[in-house]
Order: C-alpha cells, then sequence, then structure tokens
C-alpha cells in the first residue's frame, strides 16, 4: 500500500480545514440553541375547568411578543431585565405587559373541547425560574370548557415563520379525561387528543427522537467522526453500542433527578467530543509514518482479537462522551424537573427513534465507505484523513463558539 508521507498528512488536514471554514462562514453552527423547548402541564381540577402551566423561555418570548405587537416598551424594559439577570425585574415586565403577552401565547396555544374553543384566561402573575441557567418565565392559564369527555391540546408557539428560533417542541404532561401522559408537540405534529391511542403517541416521541438526531448535526458528526475512525464493522458496531449504553444511562440518571448539568458544559463539552472522537483516527495516521506497512501489518493481526488496548481505550472515550450526549438529549426533552418522571416511558421511545437512525446512518455510510476503501485503496487514508479532518476541526470550531457565546 503506498505510503503516506507526513505532507499529504498535513495536506489533508489543511484542505479540511479550509471546507470546514467555508461551511462555518456560509451559515452558523447548527447547535441546540437555535431551537427551543416549551414545557407545559394540563390538568382538570373540576368538569369545564381545565388548567395550563406554561414555561416559556424569556427572552424569546420578550422579543417574540415585542414584534408581534410592536410592542417597543416591553422590549426595552424586557430586554433590560435579561441583561442583568435580574429575575424579578424580568417578572416585573411581563406583569406590566401581561395583555400583550397573553394575547400572543392564547393566539398560538388553545385547549379545545370535542372542538369547541375553551375561553382562557390569566390565573395570577408570572413568575421566573431557570432551566439549565436559562430563565423561563412561567405563566398559567385557566381555561373554562363546555361539557366534554375529551379535550384537544393545540400548539404552534414560536414558529419558524418569526424567525427566531427553528423547530420549537412543546412538552405537555397532562392529567385530563381520566388519562394521564405526555406529548411532543410541533409544526408537524401541533396538536394530541385525549382519546389518542397509545400507538399515536408512541409515533409522536418516536419521530422526534429520529428528527432530533437528524437535525442535530453535532450528533450526525459524532457518529461520522465513529464510523471514520472504525476499520471492521465490529468496532463501528462496539462503539455505537458503547455510545448508545452511555446516553441511556444519562437519561434515567436524569428522570430519576439524580443529575443535573447546565447547558453551559454540556454544549461545549458535545462539541469537544466530536473533535477528539474525530482526532483519534488523525493521530493514528500521524503514528504511522514511513512505517506504516509494518504498522498496518501489526495492526490487521491484532484485529483477529476482539479489542487491543488502543481499541479499549477507544471504547471508555466514547462512553464518557456518551454520557455527555446524553445530557443532550435529555434536555431536548426537559428531563430536569422532578416531574419528569412522568415522561419515562416518552424518554424511552425518544431514544428508541434516536438509535433506529444511528443504525440507519451506520447501514449506510460504513458498506459504502468499506467498498471505496476496498475498490479504490489509496482512497482509504485519504477518506479517512479528509472525513476526521473535517469533523475535528468543526469540532474544535462549535467548542470555541459555545465556550464564548460566538
Amino acid at each position: 500500500m503506498p505510503d503516506l508521507p507526513r505532507r499529504r498528512f498535513r495536506t489533508i488536514v489543511a484542505a479540511a480545514a479550509v471546507a470546514v471554514a467555508v461551511v462555518l462562514n456560509a451559515a452558523p453552527a447548527l447547535a441546540h440553541g437555535f431551537s427551543s423547548t416549551a414545557y407545559v402541564d394540563v390538568t382538570s381540577p373540576e368538569a369545564g375547568h381545565v388548567r395550563a402551566e406554561l414555561g416559556l423561555e424569556y427572552d424569546l418570548l420578550v422579543v417574540s411578543v415585542a414584534d408581534y405587537e410592536r410592542n417597543d416598551p416591553l422590549f426595552r424594559q424586557g430586554n433590560a431585565a435579561f441583561e442583568v439577570r435580574d429575575s424579578a425585574a424580568q417578572a416585573a415586565a411581563l406583569d406590566t405587559h401581561a395583555g400583550s403577552v397573553v394575547k400572543y401565547v392564547t393566539g398560538r396555544f388553545g385547549v379545545t373541547a370535542q372542538g369547541q374553543a375553551c375561553t382562557p384566561t390569566q390565573d395570577g402573575q408570572f413568575a421566573i425560574e431557570e432551566r439549565d441557567g436559562v430563565p423561563y418565565a412561567r405563566l398559567v392559564l385557566d381555561y373554562r370548557c363546555a361539557a366534554a369527555d375529551s379535550h384537544e391540546v393545540h400548539s404552534g408557539l414560536f414558529p419558524d415563520s418569526e424567525g427566531y428560533v427553528r423547530d420549537t417542541k412543546t412538552i405537555v404532561t397532562y392529567d385530563l379525561d381520566m388519562t394521564s401522559g405526555s406529548a411532543a408537540l410541533d409544526a408537524r405534529q401541533p396538536s394530541f387528543s385525549t382519546q389518542q391511542s397509545w400507538a399515536e403517541r408512541f409515533w409522536e416521541f418516536f419521530q422526534l427522537g429520529a428528527g432530533h438526531l437528524l437535525t442535530g448535526l453535532d450528533h450526525v458528526l459524532f457518529l461520522l467522526a465513529l464510523i471514520a475512525g472504525s476499520r471492521r464493522l465490529r468496532e463501528i458496531v462496539l462503539a455505537a453500542t458503547t455510545f448508545t449504553l452511555a446516553h441511556s444511562v444519562t437519561f434515567i440518571l436524569a428522570a430519576l433527578g439524580l443529575v443535573r448539568v447546565p447547558a453551559s458544559f454540556v454544549e461545549p463539552a458535545i462539541a469537544l467530543s466530536i473533535a477528539v472522537v474525530a482526532a483519534w483516527p488523525l493521530w493514528r495516521l500521524w503514528r504511522r509514518g514511513s512505517h506504516a506497512t509494518d504498522l498496518e501489518a501489526a495492526e490487521s493481526g491484532r484485529l483477529n482479537r476482539l479489542l487491543d488496548r488502543a481499541g479499549w481505550a477507544r471504547l471508555a472515550v466514547v462512553f464518557c462522551f456518551g454520557l455527555v450526549h446524553g445530557l443532550g438529549f435529555a434536555e431536548a426533552l426537559g428531563i430536569d424537573e422532578a416531574w419528569s418522571w412522568t415522561l419515562l416511558w416518552s424518554l424511552l421511545v425518544f431514544n428508541l427513534g434516536i438509535e433506529v437512525v444511528q443504525l440507519a446512518i451506520i447501514a449506510v455510510v460504513f458498506p459504502l465507505l468499506a467498498l471505496l476503501r476496498h475498490r479504490v485503496p489509496v482512497a482509504r487514508r485519504w477518506t479517512t484523513g479528509v472525513i476526521s479532518a473535517g469533523v475535528s476541526v468543526m469540532g474544535v470550531a462549535w467548542f470555541v463558539q459555545r465556550i464564548f457565546g460566538l
């Protein structure tokens, strides 16, 4: 097999870095911060009365209401309170402009009783609470409804058309009409009925998990880094299984309320994990140097065993970073509060959606990469090097962006 001089190795890294720079300049990193999650708890204290407690991202709520209502005083007062991180001032800003805020929210979130709209009124004042270091506004709405055996909940909060966030998810937990459970609402699935079947609820959270992996470019790149660094099918299967076990552990710990880590740590750590895992095969390529043939022969012999020491070390690194990625997945479902235990079954279905998409990506990409390496031997190192270098550089760039809030 042709040797890969150090000069060519540096060329691979430089080319990948230029490509990544173009991508980063063309569009911002698709991190979790560009989406938002709203949380709603729906109960029925008595017949004809539905109570909804909403948790809405404060700064997003202020800017969305101010823009929609052309309410500059709300924007100035709300933004000033946000900048100084004064929760009392934030609540006061919302209370001062409660009419505009409630009008905006009720225009996008509502409850109906068998097709007939329920009438909302605000109950009490606004309160501010924190979720992973981000201020959330708590709004309680009381709905008066006609007598009915079932209710529907609709959410179109913070739509993509407003241009501030993309793909807002509304996570609803409910105890209504003698049933309880949870639902995930978004632009594709904006409503649910208390009469919906378990299969429909299963499908909602399965789609949410699949969509979260596909639209979370950082998680996709982490998976591509694992694939690029795997020389045999069993290596990627072991790595993917280790990753799955790790973030499943984090899911359960988060649901039990045993672990809470702020997003300010999770997001940079995810970016760093991408860079480190992608750099692993680069380090292996660089280490070979002019002794590539001898090293490859030795590695080929070691691959007849299940794993060598380097392989076990790689799995340990993947497991540790998988725990961090699990925190990112848990954050997407709001698994950070005591009530989140009621979301456990939904969380498991969400996790299943992630795993199916993950296996689908492996089933498509790994055979294509293996075929290319087999048919074009000279491309074996180039494909590994370019993919790994590109992903690693992007991971470093995201890490810097997320650390400094760029």
